[in-house]
């Protein structure tokens, strides 16, 4: 039991400075994330909404309170982590590999959270 809330923790903490990271880059490099966002052809209104939404998804990941909303959480990161890869992959950027470590860490999160709950 204990090995499972230490794996849970390690995998939680490095996706939480992964995804600090990138709401940092959201918040202030606003340019060059605008400039990628247009190549993904994406709108460039959804830059700060979306950092917004990754901080309420880490803040609901971490309470351990919120059951339903948590699980919530994990499914909107698991759709944004896929997207992420596909859209870093079809531009040929090579920057899928952030996108594909989330996802593991995510996976890996979400399963040692499930064994430490029981």
């Amino acid at each position: 039991m204990k090995r499972n809330k230490i794996i849970f923790y390690i995998s939680t903490g490095l996706l939480t400075a992964l995804m600090l990271f990138s709401v940092s880059m959201y918040l202030f490099n606003h340019d060059e994330v605008a400039n990628m966002f247009t190549n993904f052809g994406y709108p460039t209104y959804i830059i700060y909404p979306y950092a917004v939404a990754k901080l309420l998804g880490l803040f609901a990941i971490w309470n351990p309170n919120f059951k339903t909303i948590k699980e919530w959480a994990y499914a909107g990161f698991f759709f944004a982590f896929i997207l992420a890869f596909f859209a870093h992959y079809m531009i040929e950027d090579g920057e899928q590999t952030g996108a594909l470590v989330a996802l593991i860490l995510l996976v890996v999160s979400y399963v040692f959270n499930k064994k430490s709950n029981k």
